[in-house]
């Protein structure tokens, strides 16, 4: 079964589902020229100032792949490729103190730039050596 198939994205949020996990987030990593693209959250948002991966809520009625290619859009501008792997999941408490899973893909965008950002105050492409300040879940996802 192929990462970008409807069965994978509809196991993968079957099993969050079967864990009791209600929030879904589809979140890119976006790879150019051995640098990741990453976003800063605004400094009066929840973890106000943390720099992330684009990311987004999977909206009811949405599989995991269509939110991950128009969160990427709403984003960042930047229209998804190919979704080129599946990089795995990590948990994290959300802003109403439930638990939400971000699925995260490797993926390739048509165009690097313009990044046009709408949610976020800051944008840059770090190396995975030189990471500014981002959790540690994104950290140890990067690093892979």
């Amino acid at each position: 079964m192929t990462v970008t198939s409807p069965e994978f994205a509809a196991g993968l949020a079957a099993e969050a589902e079967a864990a009791g996990i209600t929030g879904l987030v589809a979140a890119a990593v976006i790879n150019h020229d051995g640098r990741v693209l990453l976003v800063r959250r605004n400094p009066d948002d929840y973890m106000g100032g943390l720099w992330e991966i684009p990311s987004g809520t999977v909206e009811s009625g949405e599989t995991v792949l269509d939110a991950l290619r128009r969160e990427t859009g709403e984003e960042t501008g930047l229209t998804i490729d190919q979704v080129t792997g599946y990089l795995g999941h990590f948990d994290y408490r959300n802003s109403r103190g439930g638990i939400t899973r971000q699925f995260n893909f490797a993926v390739t965008v048509e165009k690097a730039e313009p990044v046009v950002l709408t949610e976020h105050d800051a944008h840059q492409w770090a190396l995975p050596s030189e990471l500014p300040e981002v959790s540690d879940a994104v950290r140890e996802l990067i690093a892979h």
